[in-house]
């Protein structure tokens, strides 16, 4: 009877669980589709404004580049890893991290590299492997433009000074809510235009040519920054949704073999019982 104690214990125990998580995917799917609703309409005015901007800037002579675009010898690289600040999110955090620890060992393994964390997983993570020059976990608590746009600012100050030479984000990009895509995006220096630079336009420009693309440079990279946040903000929740849905499933297909193993168990003791008690009658009869 006490093995029938125990399983009854573990029976209690799944299903508490899967309430848990039943109710952990409800939250997340509620979140998601805000989340997604904001992404999915903040796109195509950041690919305007890239597109916009790459246009203009084939246009501009050399000497003329922004203080964003000047390439430097790559000695000091700065990771910039967006993750969450909670977990039960399957493997979306640790994805950004082993991609952010890849590019420190492998394709900048002769460079001196150094994060930025967004997000509470990222900071925990990385900085008992390298050093973290700033954490900007607060951001999720009020998501906006302008907080992230701060980030940014410090971002670009840290490459106009000459701290660091070059810029990566890492991040998830939002596909849907099974599927995130690790993304890794170059920040700073500006990414140069490819391909045939003799864009033919018809605008004015006012004021000149050059100044419009100095005002959009900035404006541009703080969209971009606060586009891969949102990215990885609804990633977030498609992730965690799908990691919880995956567990109720377990816990419920686990529950019913529980089931099955205390009913046989209580089959078992009800026969042995009736054996006794028939073996006894046997004996007095004899």
């Amino acid at each position: 009877m006490a093995n029938l104690k125990e399983i009854r214990n573990r029976i209690s125990s799944v299903s508490s669980t899967m309430q848990i998580t039943s109710a952990m995917k409800m939250v997340s799917a509620a979140k998601l589709k805000k989340a997604q609703d904001a992404i999915t309409a903040m796109r195509p005015y950041a690919n305007k404004l890239t597109e916009l901007l790459q246009s203009l800037s084939a246009t501009l002579d050399v000497d003329s580049g922004s203080k964003y675009s000047v390439q430097r010898e790559v000695k000091n690289v700065l990771v910039v890893a967006i993750t969450s600040n909670r977990g039960l999110c399957g493997a979306f955090n640790s994805n950004i991290i082993k991609e952010a620890t890849r590019l420190a060992n492998e394709t900048y393994a002769n460079q001196e590299v150094a994060y930025v964390s967004i997000g509470k997983k990222a900071n925990d993570a990385l900085s008992k492997v390298g050093t973290v020059v700033s954490n900007n976990s607060n951001v999720f608590d009020e998501l906006t433009f302008d907080n992230v746009a701060e980030i940014a600012e410090s971002l670009m100050q840290k490459f106009v000074d000459g701290e660091f030479d070059k810029i990566e984000l890492v991040y998830n990009k939002f596909k849907n809510a099974a599927t995130q895509i690790i993304m890794t995006e170059q920040f700073l220096p500006i990414v140069p235009v490819e391909g045939d630079v003799n864009v033919k336009t018809d605008y004015i420009f006012e004021p000149s040519k050059a100044e419009i693309v100095e005002t959009l440079i900035p404006k541009s990279l703080k969209t971009q920054l606060y586009k891969g946040i949102r990215d990885s903000f609804a990633s977030e929740h498609g992730a965690r949704m799908t990691a919880m849905h995956k567990a109720t499933d377990n816990a419920t297909e686990l529950r019913d073999q529980l089931k099955l193993t205390y009913n046989k168990a209580r089959q078992a003791a009800i026969t042995n019982e009736i054996l006794e008690i028939v073996g006894g009658a046997e004996a007095l009869n004899n």
